[in-house]
């Protein structure tokens, strides 16, 4: 399950540096599959490939927020979602839209990372 940020986030950017897979960006910022992964370019498996340093609309303009195909939770980086671990609100909590199981969290690390 990815992670998201409710509306009660206090923008105060404790979760931002933690992400492991730079999956958390600051309201209204554009954000790109190639930051702070190793993606070059992503092929959506349906005749779209779109380049890792093309922006990509900011899912929220209020406050901080999560892009879920870039959040594993953490998995194979630490024991547990370091965003929730320092957000001094409590606003970073599992994402019921985006349930994963450590095993797809896992793939999704290593697709990221370009790991074997």
């Amino acid at each position: 399950m990815a992670i998201m940020i409710t509306d009660e986030c206090i923008n105060c950017g404790a979760c931002e540096p933690e992400c492991p897979n730079t999956a958390i960006y600051e309201g209204g910022v554009e954000w790109t599959w190639g930051g702070g992964t190793e993606l070059t370019e992503v092929d959506f498996g349906d005749g779209t490939v779109v380049s890792g340093k093309a922006p990509q609309t900011p899912v929220s303009n209020e406050f901080y927020y999560i892009v879920a195909d870039k959040c594993t939770e953490c998995m194979g980086f630490h024991e547990e979602p370091q965003c929730a671990a320092v957000c001094p609100v409590d606003c970073c909590v599992p994402d019921p839209e985006h349930v994963e199981e450590e095993e797809t969290l896992l793939a999704k690390k290593g697709w990221l990372h370009a790991e074997a």
